[in-house]
């Protein structure tokens, strides 16, 4: 079918395994995905398949078998995704706005005694004599989050077509209803 799916990110939760063992999941809402588009290699230069949302979010994915579905068709989750598939899952992380090298970088703080007490939570020197500029990509305070980030190694725990939800192990990045890719690895 296709190589991914376009989900709206729920709620974390647990969930026991048959063995009894206690496993953090995250629920993903996939409603069906219509085909929109179809590129083909001629006219394009590639081969995908653009899929959109009800929400009219749109994503395109590669096809990963050689029946291409028809315009205007409804994938579902069970289609392309089954339990036990590794996966990684790409959004929109948390903005968490200005955020100083302490909580943005994990430094440490500064000694409170030695000549200057209020200086405590600054990043110090940043950088020799030498170069006489601060070299690109030095870890400084500055803007936190808000920015495209990818969980890889997680798997599909299970499938609720019912209820039209997903369920991933482990944390996936974004915030309550925003949009996440989910892609096979």
């Amino acid at each position: 079918m296709i190589s991914g799916f376009i989900a709206q990110k729920k709620s974390m939760t647990s969930i026991f395994t048959p063995e009894g063992k206690l496993v953090a999941v995250t629920a993903l809402e996939v409603k069906p995905l219509i085909v929109n588009r179809l590129r083909t290699q001629e006219k394009d230069g590639y081969q995908a398949v653009q899929v959109k949302t009800d929400k009219n979010k749109l994503a395109e994915f590669k096809a990963t078998t050689e029946t291409i579905p028809e315009l205007k068709a409804e994938i579902t989750i069970d289609s392309v995704f089954a339990p036990g598939d590794n996966v990684y899952v790409t959004g929109k992380s948390k903005g968490r706005g200005f955020a100083g090298v302490i909580k943005r970088w994990g430094f440490r703080r500064q000694p409170v005694t030695g000549g200057q007490s209020d200086r405590v939570r600054a990043p110090g020197s940043i950088g020799a004599q030498t170069p006489g500029k601060v070299v690109r990509g030095k870890k400084m305070p500055g803007h936190y989050g808000n920015a495209i980030a990818t969980t890889t190694n997680v798997k599909v725990f299970s499938i609720d077509k019912d209820q039209n939800l997903i369920y991933i192990t482990g944390a996936i990045p974004g915030h309550f209803n925003s949009w996440i890719v989910i892609n096979k690895k």
